[in-house]
């Protein structure tokens, strides 16, 4: 419906001033269901009364949209709002987002954890902020691959390998086999704080750790499984890979393809090597650097100066792989607000010699994720927020005020509390605050589905939608007309708090409804369950969106 107000805007606006762009508002109900400043904006480019001029469009308007529009009225200076028919709100209520991103392909880059260190609370948001991205941008026709880019190599790496063979004595993998199951992950994420300390504090393990470093690049670039220092290297890596999953999995979330460090470091090697020598990079001090001064930006290394590819370096490789793998449309990467300049000069690279490519990939930032009150966990591993601590929270919030400490509805509460928070700043989690089944939360918006299927089963009439709507009918349908258009905006702006606020703001349309309202044994009985089943179906695939379940029952 938005489209043919536009359209028939335009129309009418063509021989006052053919170039005008036409924008739409929804208003307070009160004044009607859509209106534009169009009048307002032809009056400054014509130098007239914005109210006469709106008063000579009206007539034209109410011949064109007679059988689309009850009533078309002028508001204050000369907006126009426009009251749609009853047939148009239903009509509009069971339409679908339109798949504007049909036929292009779309990879979308999240989660990105380290091997041998703990998933942390930033991972989590990003899997879940990552996953719902993905779930929009499919919602209106894209093909979408999920990609995880798992850093298996590089400093962090050789510092825990370092501890971790202090703690086993020697280069000795046989050692790995008294560790735990339950216990390998905060294990291995221990060694890594330790040899963190250590290389910032011993110049002795700083060169150890500097050499070890070297030593699995080796590894890795001769496939070598046999070696003591091999096998603790692939044990372990082997370790986090199984956590990583085992998080995935509780998440619900499956990934289309794994890239690894080690896997994209040659290909970023010989990329930066190739466009050393034709002027892209240049050397400095042994080490190859991309000038992001003439851009407004920083100086980056992409090789160091022992010849080994920076992250810089790994993320030219990284986008070589996924257009070749994918050959892509859109590329979407999402990661933490403090990589921002980084991501700025490896795009402003890459531009330099795949123009196309930079041109299509998008850096969604995020900041800092922490419990309310800035409470920080799990001290002993280095004083991060693991993934876990937030999970946990919110089972334990749960527990407090004795609600079930159901799988389903702990993970609506997390994902939805973090969602629901626009993307870009810091994100606060409120672990009680998401539970509240009372307020603007996951579980709140699973009962409020589960609600509207209990009222249909208690109901064998067909739906009908015949005769007029009553106002308060047409407030719900009025709410419901809006899904389509706040997925296709979200899906546009890759901002999943959009679709979190309108299914909240559904909900509390629905509630002040069904408390003024009879449905079951009602004269308008039929219409009023078509409602309820178009809101159900909203619900569902709204929550579905967002990763979150969306049960009949709770």
């Amino acid at each position: 419906m938005e489209e043919v107000l536009k359209a028939c805007l335009s129309e009418v606006a063509a021989g006052i001033s053919p170039d005008v762009e036409v924008e739409l508002s929804i208003p307070d109900s009160r004044f009607g269901d859509y209106s534009t400043n169009l009048a307002l904006k032809l009056a400054a480019i014509n130098n007239q009364s914005p109210r006469t001029l709106a008063e000579n469009l009206l007539k034209s308007l109410n011949t064109k949209l007679a059988d689309q529009v009850r009533d078309i009225s002028i508001a204050g200076p000369g907006f126009i709002n426009f009251r749609l028919s009853d047939r148009a709100l239903i009509n509009e209520m069971s339409s679908e987002p339109k798949r504007f991103l049909e036929g292009q392909v779309a990879v979308v880059e999240y989660s990105d954890p380290n091997v041998l260190k703990t998933l942390h609370a930033g991972h989590l948001y990003t899997s879940i902020v990552g996953e719902s991205i993905a779930n929009l941008m499919n919602e209106v026709g894209a093909k979408v691959y999920r990609i995880n880019y798992v850093s298996d190599v590089g400093l962090h790496v050789a510092k825990s390998i370092w501890q971790i063979t202090h703690l086993l004595g020697a280069e000795n993998p046989d050692g790995l086999e008294n560790i735990a199951e339950d216990q390998r992950a905060e294990w291995m994420s221990a060694a890594y704080v330790q040899g963190n300390k250590a290389y910032d504090s011993d110049e002795v393990a700083r060169a150890e750790i500097t050499e070890l470093n070297q030593k699995i690049y080796a590894i890795l670039k001769d496939n070598d499984h046999s070696a003591p220092l091999a096998q603790i290297y692939w044990v372990t890596r082997g370790w986090s890979f199984t956590e990583f999953d085992r998080l995935y999995s509780r998440l619900h979330i499956m990934f289309d393809r794994y890239y690894t460090e080690s896997e994209v470091a040659r290909i970023g090697l010989e990329k930066v090597k190739e466009q050393l020598s034709r002027g892209v990079f240049e050397m400095s001090d042994g080490a190859v650097v991309f000038r992001g001064e003439k851009y407004g930006l920083h100086t980056r290394v992409f090789i160091n100066s022992v010849g080994l590819p920076t992250y810089e370096a790994k993320d030219i490789g990284l986008a070589e792989l996924k257009k070749r793998d994918f050959n892509y449309d859109r590329s979407v990467i999402i990661t933490a607000s403090e990589q921002e300049q980084y991501f700025a000069v490896v795009l402003k690279a890459l531009e330099q010699f795949e123009p196309e490519q930079a041109k299509h990939t998008v850096h969604l930032s995020h900041g800092m994720v922490r419990l309310s009150g800035g409470k920080k966990m799990s001290s002993r591993l280095g004083n991060i927020l693991r993934a876990q601590d937030v999970l946990n929270a919110a089972s334990e919030a749960a527990a407090k005020v004795g609600g079930k400490v159901d799988e389903q509805v702990m993970l609506a509460a997390v994902k939805y509390s973090l969602l629901k928070q626009r993307l870009g700043g810091d994100i606060v989690y409120e672990p009680e605050e998401s539970v509240n089944v009372l307020g603007n939360s996951g579980p709140y918006l699973q009962y409020a589905h589960a609600r509207a299927r209990s009222i249909l089963t208690k109901s064998s009439s067909a739906v009908n939608f015949t005769g007029e709507l009553t106002d308060q009918e047409r407030e719900l349908a009025r709410g419901l007309s809006r899904y389509a258009s706040v997925v296709e905006v979200a899906a546009k702006e890759l901002s999943p708090h959009l679709l979190c606020s309108y299914l909240y703001d559904l909900s509390q349309i629905f509630n002040r409804f069904y408390e003024a309202n009879r449905v079951i044994g009602d004269p308008r009985e039929q219409i009023r369950l078509g409602l309820i089943q178009i809101y159900a179906n909203r619900l569902k695939s709204g929550l579905n969106i967002l990763g979150i379940d969306a049960p009949d029952h709770l």
